[in-house]
């Protein structure tokens, strides 16, 4: 993901998404339209920012298991109960690249739980085996694609088959 161009489908996605929150349809029920507008183009604003995020740090990606989706910015963490289909802003970050980790297949959760987290910094540890280590996000993906998971915007170099 280079960089998020303008699309206006990506913005008609995230104010649909903004539009359809119940706070904000009720405050346009209740005749509080200039504050739901506000509301709306505050989330849109703020997703955006999680979208040029997701673009631009080297170790963000999208995680969907049976716990819902998760994006992975860092420090940050963006998630939803729903799985990835329903859940937009993720569906958008990997619609424009982000790596998709679908841990859905994993059936092994004890390995899947004990794996090291993929690195928030700039570090990555010498010894990624053990509690609160962490890899890079390559790594990690090798690891969690070895318990069944399957991968979609891999970032990993092709390897010969």
């Amino acid at each position: 993901m280079k960089g998020i161009p303008m699309q206006t489908g990506v913005l008609r996605v995230l104010r649909a998404t903004a539009a359809s929150w119940w706070r904000h349809r009720e405050l346009r029920r209740a005749g509080q339209t200039g504050l739901a507008r506000k509301l709306e183009r505050k989330a849109v604003l703020r997703d955006l920012g999680y979208l040029r995020q997701a673009a631009s740090l080297p170790n963000a990606h999208v995680i969907c298991g049976e716990g819902g989706t998760f994006i992975h910015l860092g420090w940050t963490t963006v998630s939803s109960f729903a799985p990835t289909e329903r859940f937009p802003l993720a569906a958008l970050a990997v619609a424009l690249g982000a790596p998709f980790i679908d841990i859905r297949p994993v059936t092994d959760v004890i390995a899947f739980a004990n794996l090291p987290r993929v690195v928030r910094g700039g570090s990555v540890d010498p010894d990624p085996s053990g509690d609160g280590t962490s890899v890079s996000l390559t790594t990690y993906i090798d690891l969690v694609e070895e318990l069944g998971a399957r991968i979609v915007n891999d970032p990993r170099p092709s390897r010969p088959a």
